[in-house]
């Protein structure tokens, strides 16, 4: 099965710490476990029009809770953040 670039980028993170990333030219999206580094920056390259200069990911493992005495997992997560060449920039506040 092939993936579309609309399939590998879930939605932009927007939280604190991702807000004071764009100072320094990244942007963080949420993406499927299985996305590759190469997959992610080719994604962003064709959807939002800008040069990708690096991508790191980072996987973030579901906590367990509970709730009126049942457990259970959260599911797991996987972030890009994606590291834009110097001169361009993705406002993630506006829609593709």
């Amino acid at each position: 099965m092939t993936t579309t670039n609309h399939d590998v980028i879930l939605s932009p993170v927007i939280t604190e710490k991702a807000t004071k990333l764009t100072d320094h030219n990244q942007v963080v999206f949420r993406v499927p476990l299985d996305a590759t580094k190469p997959q992610i920056s080719k994604a962003v390259e064709e959807l939002f029009k800008v040069k990708v200069k690096a991508v790191n990911t980072v996987t973030v493992k579901g906590k367990s809770k509970a709730f009126r005495g049942t457990r259970f997992k959260r599911s797991d997560i996987k972030k890009a953040i994606v590291t834009l060449e110097e001169g361009h920039q993705i406002d993630i506040t506006t829609g593709l």
